[in-house]
């Protein structure tokens, strides 16, 4: 039977023609690192829905330019969508396993490990708002287009994202930053254009602290800066200025602890650097 005949058969049987509005999905055109921890850039219909294993996450710009990002713990395979009025696109993605090695460190001050009074835990509790509601911030721009550099011209790698810490002989949180060092006073550069949507000169854990986003909710964080040269609501372009290395907050040491987030997941963004849009 050909299709014309199945089209009227099912005609006949009272079934809507939406139906055949897409006999199969197109395939999409993707970018990135398919890793735990990385990323993928497309280019799909501009406002599209995009959905990751079934769950509508974010939607396409204006351009049709969407980033969806890969957490520590992401599955070994992925259902990638972008959907519009019936029409549909996909892709399954198979995720690489990440390398997280465990690291322990010692000499830290007792409250910044397991604090207990009242009053810090109180202000810790303030600043986990402002860090909250700074990671849900949704720029619509596409800052994450055109690649990122790295925001130290020069630096030595001390610490793995990922990495399974000890702190002082306890089981912490994986660390979901790279540690960056260089010498106190160097100069952080923004490695995308963006949004600042957090700027505190004095987090307990964090010390001076920087949130950018740079569209669609990828947000790279910049930890322990002994001085801070933007402000929260500014615009800020690749390679501008921000901050200065400092060792303020949970450090032994001058560096640039570097996160990165998309949505709720925790991205390496040293696996940013590079990235290109489709």
């Amino acid at each position: 039977m050909n299709r014309r005949a199945v089209v009227a058969a099912v005609l006949a049987a009272g079934l809507a023609p939406a139906v055949w509005a897409q006999s199969r999905p197109e395939r999409l055109n993707l970018t990135g690192r398919f890793i735990q921890g990385g990323y993928a850039i497309g280019r799909t219909r501009p406002g599209a829905l995009i959905f990751l294993d079934g769950e509508a996450l974010s939607a396409a710009g204006a351009s049709g330019l969407f980033v969806v990002g890969f957490d520590r713990d992401a599955p070994d395979t992925t259902l990638l969508e972008a959907r519009l009025d019936g029409w549909r696109a996909e892709e399954r993605l198979h995720i690489s396993a990440g390398d997280f090695p465990t690291q322990r460190i010692s000499g830290l001050p007792p409250s910044t490990v397991d604090p207990t009074d009242p009053a810090l835990l109180e202000r810790i509790q303030r600043e986990a708002q402002l860090k909250a509601a700074a990671y849900a911030s949704r720029d619509p721009s596409e800052g994450f287009g055109d690649g990122f550099d790295w925001p130290l011209a020069q630096f030595r790698i001390t610490s793995r994202w990922g990495s399974q810490r000890i702190l002082n002989g306890t089981p912490a949180r994986p660390h979901y930053g790279i540690d960056l060092a260089a010498p106190a006073g160097t100069a952080i550069l923004a490695p995308a254009p963006g949004l600042v949507v957090l700027a505190e000169p004095d987090l307990h854990y964090e010390g001076g602290t920087t949130f950018i986003d740079h569209g669609q909710g990828l947000i790279t964080v910049y930890l322990h800066q002994s001085r801070l040269e933007v402000a929260r609501g500014d615009r800020v372009t690749r390679g501008q200025r921000i901050g200065r290395v400092g060792a303020t907050g949970r450090a032994t040491g001058p560096h640039l602890c570097w996160r990165a987030r998309w949505r709720d997941r925790n991205l390496d963004p040293s696996n940013l650097v590079g990235a290109v849009s489709v």
